[in-house]
């Protein structure tokens, strides 16, 4: 029984339930083949404390397809659905709708084209382009969004962490603050933003990685309860990982206790002949304690181990740890530069649920229709000319400047090729002032970003591995400019159209808004 939940669970009912109920409202009115384009974008960059990000690092691409290529609708699925009871008690979904589902609900016809994860996003470019028919594109709006939105988020997050620690190795701490099994899709996205590792033991097996932590406050509590104490703790530890000893010293107090007894037992360590790794400081003044900790190290002959700080860090407290320590460490004796490079940081409850912006306002849009052979394009008006989308089938490009330095990405018709252009006119998305022009020599690159992921249901790439994907963000982060980097008022990216496809868009909205004014509906 709990088996057959979780298969209900985690299938494709893993939707909003609109999406069932639209994709038969297309069966009825003989839509559901329709051909379609859909695209998932996200509106605006996350919000940090009031301060918006500059960047995004796309992830869940991977987990996205995997699932698609199972998700169908079974003999289970369908008895469920058939016994949804409308307003009257009558069925709420048709039989001859129900033996359609049968017999065609999976993603075998879909295809999607999209950019890879791992690499630098920016609002309002299509990261996943979706094509196929429309019930089956309909049904899989909510689970795409699902996969792809949290995991952007925290692969993003992971990165201004990455960044904010200087090159310092960065530790998923996250998985008993997460959002349930969330936390796994998180642990994946936090390895492909910049952590290094996870203290996640499930997925760090799965994804190839060694799980990191240290010991519990517990285990000196423990031996203080019977009547020993922290030194005694620290030994015991020391005995059964004489090569993995990292001491958590601030149970008792830090300075006064923690530290000399860590000395202690690194010392009868290393006549044993073993290197201790190093200390965690999990409380109190992180800058101050990491400082003092290391001249009493350093004083002691271990200056080369690792002092892991930990306790609601994120990229922001990390920024002012390391600000506090480059101002204040000199007037202790100690080289900050050398602390720096020895910190690790263990990143928890701030990570996995991404303090600051909870979620990415990912979106699911229908942007072109076939009719009779021919695309049409669709298009969406708003209140607010922000949520107005770029219409019709697109391509996207990245344009690096003389620099070699992302300046801009681009998006254009589907007919169009950025590359062929002598001259590149971009212009903004909906201020019809706002435009640039970019001749050939002052462009190094132009790289088209959407690559072929899945055609008529089946992965059409080979999957890389986590490692692959981090080294495309750090070589996207390289080429970002320093600008869009910074944790506060970060420089705005522009993202562009083409002259035909801003043509186009205007020329849609002027003509939605006559039918507007006029009444007309067709």
């Amino acid at each position: 029984m709990e088996k057959t939940r979780k298969k209900i669970t985690e299938g494709i009912l893993y939707t909003d339930f609109y999406q069932l109920t639209m994709a038969q409202l297309y069966y009825s009115m003989g839509m559901h083949q329709m051909d379609v384009e859909f695209e998932y974008f996200f509106r605006n960059y996350p919000g940090y404390d009031s301060q918006p990000g500059g960047y995004c690092i796309n992830a869940g691409l991977e987990w996205l397809l995997e699932w698609m290529e199972k998700a169908r609708f079974g003999e289970e699925e369908i008895g469920y659905l058939r016994g949804q009871k409308g307003r009257s008690g009558r069925g709420l979904f048709r039989e001859d709708f129900l033996e359609w589902l049968a017999k065609n609900g999976d993603f075998s016809g879909i295809s999607i084209r999209a950019i890879p994860e791992g690499r630098v996003v920016h609002p309002n470019v299509p990261l996943a382009v979706v094509r196929g028919p429309f019930a089956m594109a309909q049904v899989l709006e909510s689970s795409l969004l699902n996969h792809l939105n949290y995991q952007t988020l925290i692969a993003t997050k992971a990165s201004r962490v990455r960044e904010a620690a200087m090159g310092g190795m960065v530790i998923d701490f996250g998985l008993r603050r997460g959002q349930d099994k969330g936390a796994n899709a998180g642990a994946r996205a936090a390895l492909i933003g910049g952590a290094q590792f996870s203290s996640n033991t499930g997925i760090s097996y799965y994804l190839g990685y060694p799980p990191k932590g240290t010991h519990a406050h517990s285990m000196v509590q423990a031996f203080m309860a019977a009547g020993e104490g922290e030194l005694e703790a620290f030994m015991a530890y020391a005995e059964v990982y004489p090569d993995d000893c990292l001491l958590l010293v601030d149970t008792v107090d830090t300075l006064k206790s923690g530290v000399p007894n860590a000395i202690k037992v690194f010392e009868k360590l290393r006549k044993q002949g073993h290197e201790p790794v190093g200390i965690r400081l999990d409380s109190g003044d992180l800058a101050y304690l990491a400082i003092q900790s290391v001249k009493m190290l350093d004083k002691a002959g271990f200056g080369g181990t690792s002092i892991v700080l930990s306790n609601k860090l994120d990229e922001m407290v990390i920024w002012q740890i390391l600000t506090q320590i480059r101002k204040e460490a000199g007037r202790y004796g100690v080289d900050a530069n050398n602390l720096i490079e020895r910190l690790v940081y263990g990143v928890g409850t701030r990570l996995i649920t991404s303090k600051g912006d909870a979620a990415l306002d990912g979106v699911y849009k229908l942007t072109a229709i076939s009719n009779n052979g021919s695309w049409a394009p669709a298009i969406k008006l708003s209140e607010s000319v922000n949520k107005i989308i770029n219409p019709s089938c697109k391509n996207v490009w990245r344009i690096y400047d003389r620099r070699n330095i992302a300046t801009s990405d681009l998006l254009g018709l589907c007919d169009e090729d950025a590359r062929e252009y002598g001259t590149l006119q971009l212009r903004h998305p909906i201020d019809p002032g706002e435009k640039r022009t970019l001749s050939r020599d002052e462009v190094s690159e132009i790289e088209p970003l959407l690559a072929d992921v899945m055609k008529e249901g089946k992965i059409a790439i080979d999957l890389p591995k986590i490692e692959d994907i981090r080294k495309r963000r750090d070589e996207d982060i390289k080429r970002l400019d320093p600008g869009v980097k910074r944790l506060v008022n970060p420089h705005r990216y522009h993202v562009s159209l083409t002259p035909k496809l801003f043509d186009l868009k205007q020329e849609l909205i002027r003509k939605e808004k006559e039918k507007q004014r006029t009444g007309s509906g067709t």
